[in-house]
């Protein structure tokens, strides 16, 4: 596939990672619901973040790895601001 006409798509994998944590979310309001134990709850919460870090990561790896794609295809090989902004996202995501 060319990169200039490569766009970033979201796959059923990506997705998938996100209803994962969507459930999970859903399992600790019903934790809270039933007054569960606040390290149970924790726990879980971690998990959740986790998942969703993973996900903030493979997001903007993939869209690097697109941007620098059309930035070399259109001759221009200096790619280090969509490196930057790249780190910037995800030290912003944390």
């Amino acid at each position: 596939m060319a990169g200039r006409n490569r766009e970033l798509t979201y796959d059923d994998k990506l997705k998938n990672r996100l209803k994962r944590a969507e459930g999970q979310i859903r399992g600790i309001l019903k934790m809270m619901d039933d007054e569960k134990d606040c390290r149970d709850i924790v726990t879980q919460l971690s998990a959740v973040r986790t998942s969703v870090d993973r996900v903030i990561g493979l997001v903007v790896a993939e869209n690097l790895a697109v941007c620098i794609e059309r930035e070399n295809e259109s001759g221009n090989e200096n790619t280090e601001a969509y490196i930057e902004e790249a780190i910037n996202l995800l030290v912003k995501s944390r």
